[in-house]
């Protein structure tokens, strides 16, 4: 895929840019390690104040940070807003709890003392998606920074400005030049870059495709990888859940960013006693949606963020209702130009089908009815992914059901999954391997040195 900046709206291709030649990666690697020598040695003060300076030009400059994502990948620009407000305040997070979670942990030994120190790793390539430009980029490196590593970063080649505009904000807030650097260059040119001594490790978000191919390389080279990868989060209801806020929930939870989200529910499992109800309150508030220009503020969808993924979203969606699946909205390929799709609800879901074994990364909600949380669960569990999974039940057996049964790195009761700075994310199975965010976040790039003393 080339580098460029092609409007999903309108199908315009607004910016081109090279890919880094062989000598300008190496001169970037060169700084970076060379930065890192001095940049270690920086105090949690230092840093800390690095990370609020960068939160206050997110804040300052948060509209013309929006406006490249919605231009780039057409999420709808309120959406944008939200996604750098978030990334302020992840920075804000860590700036002001880092140092604590990095302090020496004392511990019992036969010696005269015994501790833990977290020390940086070194340079950490981050490779990320295009979904969220900002966010996914931001909660690698605020405690990546933080902890006193170095990051260079191979964004997704259709977000080059949102990437380039990432590095200049840690720039501009004061990080040593090397400190964080954005790589335009190839997947393949990532994958080999994997292999060079200088850089330590290794995070991703994306694809179960390109999370093993990068695995594979750190592997070789006995590098430390974080994966965070794809996921078809079940949306369970039982009968004792309050359906109206749980259908309201339900549909942010599949539409949010055009629904091209790892976290969007997308699984929609009913208790058979409220599905009816759920079902139709679901298809009204999907046909009352406002589809068009991601800059209008009354607008609710986007287009996807490529021709490519709207025409194998439709392909998934015509499969399935092939095999037997029912269309009960959408379906239907729009209009015009851009990459638009309308929200669409499929039920009556074949074994087999797509529906029942892929994930559809758009805005198409995939509805399963059960008889009880057994079913539920074991529904749930029938795919090779668990990133999140959302239970809506008022009664606490079942609670405990979920929480304790459903394979999933987050289990979310009455509510929507969602990533939170505080809280530790991250998968099981399929979906990867690793926790970003909360203290377990600050401690996936950091050696953890026990320090003995008599």
């Amino acid at each position: 895929m080339a580098i460029a900046t092609i409007n999903p709206a309108t199908g315009e291709t607004l910016k081109t840019f090279a890919a880094l030649t062989d000598d300008q990666i190496e001169q970037c690697l060169a700084q970076s390690q060379a930065t890192f020598l001095d940049y270690r040695r920086t105090t949690f003060a230092q840093r800390s104040q690095w990370l609020h300076r960068a939160a206050d030009l997110l804040d300052q400059h948060c509209g013309d940070y929006a406006r490249l994502m919605t231009l780039e990948m057409g999420k709808t620009y309120k959406s944008a807003i939200a996604e750098v407000q978030k990334c302020a305040l992840v920075c804000r997070y860590y700036a002001d709890h880092g140092p604590a979670f990095l302090q020496d942990q004392p511990g019992e030994s036969d010696g005269t003392a015994a501790y833990v120190r977290y020390q940086p790793l070194g340079v950490v390539l981050a490779v990320m998606p295009w979904n969220f430009p900002f966010w996914q980029v931001f909660r690698f490196a605020a405690p990546a920074l933080m902890a006193g590593n170095v990051g260079v970063l191979k964004h997704a080649s259709n977000v080059p400005q949102s990437a380039l505009a990432i590095a200049d904000i840690f720039a501009e807030a004061g990080f040593p030049p090397g400190a964080f650097q954005t790589l335009l260059i190839t997947a393949s040119q990532a994958e080999a870059l994997i292999a060079d001594e200088r850089i330590q490790a290794v995070t991703l978000t994306g694809s179960e495709l390109a999370g093993s191919r990068v695995a594979a390389a750190a592997g070789r080279e006995i590098k430390k990888t974080l994966l965070e990868l794809g996921g078809s989060d079940p949306f369970i209801v039982m009968d004792s859940a309050d359906v109206d806020r749980a259908v309201t929930t339900a549909a942010t939870a599949r539409l949010m960013n055009n629904g091209q989200s790892c976290i969007a529910a997308k699984r929609f499992i009913l208790h058979e006693a409220i599905a009816p109800q759920f079902e139709a309150q679901m298809v009204e508030i999907f046909r009352n949606l406002k589809i068009g220009d991601p800059f209008d503020e009354q607008t609710d969808i986007g287009p996807l963020a490529t021709a490519a993924i709207r025409e194998e979203l439709h392909e998934q969606v015509q499969q399935t209702l092939a095999l037997g699946g029912k269309l009960l909205t959408g379906g239907e390929l729009l209009p015009g130009v851009g990459n638009f799709y309308p929200p669409t609800i499929l039920s009556n879901i074949p074994p087999g089908s797509p529906g029942a074994t892929e994930e559809f990364f758009g805005p198409v909600a995939l509805v399963f009815r059960v008889q009880n949380w057994e079913e539920a669960i074991a529904l749930a569990n029938a795919t090779p992914l668990g990133l999140g999974a959302s239970a809506w039940t008022n009664n606490p057996t079942e609670q405990d059901r979920f929480i304790n049964d459903l394979e999933a790195g987050a289990v979310f009761i009455n509510g929507m999954v969602k990533s939170d700075p505080r809280l530790p994310f991250g998968g099981i199975k399929r979906s990867g391997y690793g926790r970003e965010l909360g203290k377990e976040g600050i401690h996936e790039f950091v050696n953890l040195k026990t320090v003995w003393i008599h």
